[in-house]
């Protein structure tokens, strides 16, 4: 980028050298104009005081005359000082507010602004490229858990919108091609503290421009793409160390889930949640005649997953031949009611309002209820800011494409352990994921679960590190409360990674190991609890003996907390 001082003063050449021209002509006047001292004397002004009373004047301070009244010669050529410098410095000033005014110095600025902004990021940090509905609720979500982001929008509205966000950590953000090599490097993706890039714009070939971009520049690094095309996925993945979302796969997938097993449903609703987000209740799709309506891409995917999961649905869609829906799909849109009493929507089950247009979807939600008030109800909503009006139609399961990408990213960023737990754990059954739920809604409130990982060593958990070896703990150890031992802290152990062993909700009596991986969930407040006992020797002495040996003054805190509280309940 060029030198931001070079280009100002190349800017601002004229009206300087016109400047100092000035204050030189009007300092040498002031030196050879013969003048008198306060005896009568014959006097000339030495270069410094004509330079300092030319800076007053020229600054319309106006001092006074210095160091001896002036006589009419110098008086004369102060008044041609006067106009001379308030012209110059007219000229200047214009010239200063002309540049601040031209669009491609303000774009200069904006760069170097975004650029020291980057530059001043010294922890792990992502880039995401895109900051539509996915990027925003993903943004809010990474700043929610103390993780740095740097965003990237080819629209300067959305960049708007970033500015007066309410987020808890700064996120830079700049208004420009996120395609580009040279806009990719300003974002910081050669700083080794870059840890991936989000490649979720609006458009699958650009998101695949951005995925090459970055294979080119750090072949190494991670790049989850965005791909709603399956030609797209398959290019993206083809190269690199990348993983592609499809929103429409990924929901359909968790519809098809929700139908053989509602409570493995939860439980990966719950898992990838963003802070803040209240628990979604448990779902029971029917199974029996669906009625789908749109076979885009979108309306494509739930077909596939309703045929494996054995049941049939009738497709209704506008263009069934552009889009190569089945033989026996009927030609509408669904917000006709005769059109899906065609389709049989008195006998169907449920229906799945799939297009592209959010008035059609309430359209067909609403008027399809009307024929049957039984349905099971599938909406696909395309804008966020439609959401009131989702939310008052009573959807009993909504798609929401910015929601389901950002959730999986969410999730993939902040525990790189959930993934494989839930891997593991969709080898299980309904009964026993109906159990996990169970056991996770009694150490949470209305809110979904915390989920973080807990790494055993000396950096993470120096307590921990320093006692194995001299003394067993174990998962009940650590889960005992650091103010009071009898007690124990709100969260359950998911996931034990042990090298190349992996142990899928451990046992509360299983010691922990030097260089074990925790996966865990609970309260927010649990987490810190832990964190604190994990950290500070003399508060894991107490919750592993009982004996208290403050030599800190947390400790020496601890302890007087303690007597107070044995004080007051006395």
């Amino acid at each position: 980028m060029p030198n931001l001082i070079y280009i100002l003063l190349r800017r601002l050449r004229w009206p300087l050298v016109t400047l100092v021209s000035v204050y030189a002509i009007l300092v040498l006047g002031f030196v050879l104009i013969p003048g008198v001292d306060d005896q009568g004397r014959p006097w000339r002004m030495d270069f410094f005081h004509a330079f300092y009373f030319v800076s007053f004047m020229g600054s319309t301070i106006g001092f006074g005359e210095i160091p001896y009244p002036f006589n009419g010669m110098q008086r004369m050529w102060t008044l041609v000082g006067i106009y001379a410098s308030v012209i110059t410095w007219l000229y200047g000033i214009g010239a200063l507010l002309a540049m601040v005014q031209d669009p491609a110095f303000r774009r200069l600025m904006t760069d170097h602004r975004f650029q020291k902004k980057v530059r001043g990021i010294h922890e792990p940090f992502y880039i995401i490229c895109g900051f539509g509905d996915t990027g925003k609720l993903l943004a809010t979500a990474l700043a929610e858990e103390a993780i740095r982001c740097v965003v990237i929008d080819n629209r300067q509205e959305r960049i708007d919108d970033l500015i007066i966000s309410d987020l808890p950590l700064l996120v830079p953000g700049i208004c420009d091609d996120a395609t580009r090599a040279d806009v990719l490097k300003k974002a910081g993706i050669e700083f080794p503290s870059c840890r991936g890039v989000m490649a979720i714009t609006d458009s699958d070939e650009a998101n695949l421009s951005v995925a090459l971009a970055c294979h080119l520049i750090r072949p190494e690094l991670t790049v989850i793409a965005r791909a709603e095309n399956r030609d797209a996925a398959a290019n993206i993945n083809s190269f690199g160390v990348n993983v592609v979302i499809n929103p429409f796969q990924t929901f359909a997938d968790r519809l098809a889930l929700a139908m053989h097993s509602p409570g493995m449903f939860v439980l990966f609703e719950w898992m990838t949640g963003v802070p803040h987000e209240t628990l979604r209740e448990p779902v029971f799709p029917p199974r029996g005649e669906w009625i789908l309506c749109g076979y885009g891409r979108f309306g494509h995917a739930v077909y596939d997953q309703l045929i494996s999961e054995g049941i049939h649905s009738t497709i209704v869609e506008a263009t069934p031949k552009a889009v190569g829906a089945p033989k026996d799909a009927i030609e509408g849109t669904g917000t006709e009611a005769d059109t899906l009493i065609q389709a049989g929507v008195r006998n169907a089950v449920g229906i799945v309002a799939g297009t592209d247009n959010d008035a059609n979807n309430l359209s067909i939600i609403l008027t399809a209820r009307e024929i049957n008030p039984n349905l099971f109800t599938v909406a696909r909503q395309n804008r966020r800011q439609n959401d009131e009006l989702f939310h008052k139609a009573n959807v009993d399961l909504l798609m929401q494409r910015g929601s389901v990408i950002a959730h999986k990213i969410y999730a993939l960023i902040r525990t790189p352990l959930i993934e494989r737990f839930l891997r593991r754990a969709q080898q299980h059954d309904n009964d026993w994921a109906n159990s996990l739920v169970s056991r996770i809604s009694g150490v949470v409130s209305d809110e979904v679960p915390h989920v973080w990982q807990l790494r055993i060593d000396s950096a993470h958990t120096p307590a921990y590190a320093a006692k194995i070896g001299h003394q067993p703990i174990t998962l009940r150890d650590m889960r005992r409360d650091p103010r009071n031992r009898d007690a124990f802290l709100d969260w359950i152990p998911l996931f034990l990674k042990r090298g190349f062993d992996e142990v899928l909700l451990p046992p509360m009596d299983a010691e922990i190991r030097y260089g074990d991986e925790l996966l865990l969930c609970g309260r927010l407040e649990a987490r810190r609890q832990m964190e604190w006992t994990a950290g500070n020797e003399d508060v894991l002495a107490y919750v592993l003996t009982g004996e208290e040996h403050p030599s800190s003054l947390l400790g020496r805190w601890l302890t007087k907390t303690r007597e107070d509280e044995a004080g007051l309940s006395g």
